[in-house]
């Protein structure tokens, strides 16, 4: 096997590697396996404001180390000696770098911090990952969904209500 061959399937692997580090969508509506059938409790409240903001991705230390990988052996590739052995080392580094970097900006997500006055009084604030097919506004009837720690906002169904 050659060193370019393997250098193009480690390259293959960091991209699959980094695309598999998406995290599921964050939104209101979606579930994990592990949340579905089981009880949430249930606030609820009118959202006072809605802000935009950023969920920062991943840092797994995966796009790091195939990065490295990949960087490490493109680099062997460019010479023989202590001059291909310098340059792995520094491919390695760089392709670290710029590995991290990619995984952190591929898992990066839109989101929305949502206040909300609850029926009781308390304001509280949650944020989550925007979803632009069920967009939450300032003043829309919210329910907010609590289990195992995790809290999510979803719209209030009103339709029929008096």
């Amino acid at each position: 096997m050659s060193v370019t061959f393997l250098s193009r399937v480690l390259f293959v692997g960091l991209v699959c590697n980094l695309l598999s580090c998406v995290p599921a969508t964050q939104t209101g509506s979606s579930y994990s396996r592990n949340e579905a059938r089981v009880l949430q409790q249930v606030k609820i409240g009118k959202v006072l404001e809605v802000a935009e903001v950023v969920i920062e991705g991943t840092k797994s230390g995966a796009g790091g180390i195939v990065g490295g990988a990949v960087g490490a052996i493109a680099g062997r590739n460019t010479g023989s000696g202590a001059g291909g052995e310098i340059a792995a080392v520094l491919g390695g580094t760089l392709g670290s770098v710029v590995g991290a970097k990619i995984e952190e900006a591929r898992t990066r997500a839109s989101g929305r911090e949502y206040t909300i006055r609850l029926e009781n009084g308390e304001v509280v604030s949650v944020v989550q990952a925007f979803d632009s097919k069920n967009p939450i506004s300032a003043g829309d009837e919210v329910k907010l969904l609590s289990q195992k720690g995790s809290y999510r906002v979803t719209r209030l169904n009103t339709a029929g209500r008096s």
